[in-house]
Formats: structure tokens, C-alpha cells, sequence
């Protein structure tokens, strides 16, 4: 069993930064790829970027390439993603999730634990 809890959510303008992290307890942290996705109100969860176990390895939505940045450190549990040049349309609950899988992981079904959320907002 693994516990998410993220952090660092809150209101921005547009241009702005935000850096969420994302807690995890449980079982050893390294063991799992870490995923962010999002979810506007009125739409699907969508998928924002994976980092694999190791830090090797990042993927990235293409609305936020160049903007945002997934990375981990395995000593404190934590995940991270730094949000630059934020839009009104980034505004939605950010999720942080973990899995087992290896190799790229994009799809809600393929993470087995996820967190509470936090919200992201983004004025224009």
C-alpha cells in the first residue's frame, strides 16, 4: 500500500509558477514510476507527465512541454512538479499516482494509487 499526499496547489496568474510536491508513505517509494495528472470541471482526468523509478526517464503531455517538470527524490518520498508559464487552461485538480508498471505510463488505468488532489487555479 502506498499514500499520496500532495501539496503546493493554490491561485496564480497567468505567467506564473507553481510547484506541487507529492508525499508518499508505505512501501519503498523507488519501487514505482510517479505520474501527475489533471482534471478540469466537466472533463476526463487527463494525463500531465510520468517520471520512471530511477529519474532517468520523463514524459510529458505536449500542452506542457516546456512549461512544467516532473522530478523525484527517492531519499525524501517526494515528486515534484515545477509549473512555469502557467495558463487559465491548466486551471484543474492536479493528482499525483503511483505504479508498479515499467515504461511509460500515460493512462489512468495503469496506476494503482493515487492521491486526494489539489487544486490549481489560474487567472487571466
Amino acid at each position: 500500500q502506498v499514500q499520496l499526499v500532495e501539496s503546493g496547489g493554490g491561485l496564480v496568474q497567468a505567467g506564473g509558477s507553481l510547484r506541487l510536491s507529492c508525499a508518499a508513505s508505505g512501501r519503498t517509494f523507488s519501487s514505482y514510476a510517479m505520474g501527475w495528472f489533471r482534471q478540469a470541471p466537466g472533463k476526463e482526468r487527463e494525463f500531465v507527465a510520468t517520471i520512471s523509478r530511477s529519474d532517468i526517464n520523463t514524459y510529458y503531455t505536449d500542452s506542457v512541454k516546456g512549461r512544467f517538470t516532473i522530478s523525484r527524490d527517492n531519499a525524501k518520498n517526494t515528486v515534484y512538479l515545477q509549473m512555469n508559464s502557467l495558463k487559465p487552461e491548466d486551471t484543474a485538480v492536479y493528482y499525483c499516482a503511483a505504479t508498479p508498471l515499467v515504461g511509460k505510463a500515460t493512462l489512468s488505468s495503469e496506476y494503482a494509487y493515487w492521491g486526494q488532489g489539489t487544486q490549481v487555479t489560474v487567472s487571466s
